[in-house]
């Protein structure tokens, strides 16, 4: 499991709050790793080893592998095997659902006697309330990543809607603050919302941010950094398909890298100027 300390002293020894998206899809990876008995993790395996000292934290995408059966759950279980014990172990599988699904959702992903898997955090869409956030926080050590303001296109059809509260994705956070501290829960807040940052860290001034969309999606690093970092850095800035399909070659996971270097030189930057380092 990783602390809230760790994942701060990651930040500051390897001068990086970058996590590497393992959105792997078997249409897309080079075509001679299909020749080996489990092609998902082979490419998983180079991506790991080609970027692990320029990364604090990895995330498979659990939809990538379910959707290949039990040969894809094979996959992710020999994923999570090999992933670093130094880097935040992130699944994101955006679960929400009552209690006792809940429940069973969290010992898929947390109970590693009963599944093979015990990831340190999960992502979660907390529409159902506390059903659905507090059984994962029931496994001691865990992160819980409540969905709060994402970069979709969609996100204006319900975050944006005002409550007594506010915004519903301010009302989200304020909310899922009193279910545990900013060393059990993080938030999800896409990149392309970087000007939002500065509403978000009223609330959750102390939380860490996973942040998506830098990279094919569009996000822009530095101002994720001007408007979201805190004195702890306090953001882990996913990036997927920039990174793992740079190239489509033998030498893909040297192209990974080389991508990986160039986002981890930026990252470097920004937290020099902001005093983290």
């Amino acid at each position: 499991m990783i602390s809230r300390r760790q994942l701060i002293d990651q930040i500051k020894q390897k001068k990086s709050f970058l996590c590497v998206g393992l959105d792997t899809d078997l249409d897309k990876i080079p075509e001679f790793l299909k020749a080996y008995p489990d092609p998902i993790f082979e490419f998983n395996k180079r991506i790991i080893d080609a970027t692990k000292d320029l990364c604090i934290a990895y995330k498979p995408n659990a939809a990538f592998y379910e959707s290949r059966g039990i040969k894809g759950l094979q996959s992710l279980i020999s994923t999570y095997n090999y992933l670093p014990k130094d880097c935040l172990s992130i699944i994101d599988a955006k679960r929400g659902d009552i209690g006792n699904t809940s429940d069973k959702y969290a010992q898929a992903f947390f109970n590693e006697d009963a599944s093979g898997m015990s990831f340190d955090a999960i992502t979660i869409t907390p529409y159902m309330g506390s059903d659905s956030v507090t059984p994962y926080l029931a496994y001691e050590g865990k992160w819980v990543i409540v969905l709060a303001l994402t970069s979709s296109t969609g996100s204006k059809d319900f975050q944006y809607l005002t409550t007594n509260e506010g915004f519903l994705y301010e009302a989200v956070i304020k909310k899922a603050n009193t279910w545990a501290g900013a060393d059990r829960i993080m938030y999800v807040v896409g990149a392309t919302k970087s000007t939002e940052f500065t509403n978000i860290r009223k609330f959750a001034p102390d939380n860490f941010l996973l942040v998506p969309g830098v990279g094919a999606q569009g996000g822009n690093l530095e101002e994720v950094c001007k408007y979201g970092m805190n004195k702890d850095c306090g953001l882990i800035v996913n990036a997927s398909r920039s990174i793992i399909y740079a190239g489509n070659g033998e030498d893909f996971a040297d192209a990974a890298r080389a991508e990986a270097l160039n986002v981890q030189q930026q990252m470097q930057v920004e937290l020099e100027k902001a005093g983290v380092i």
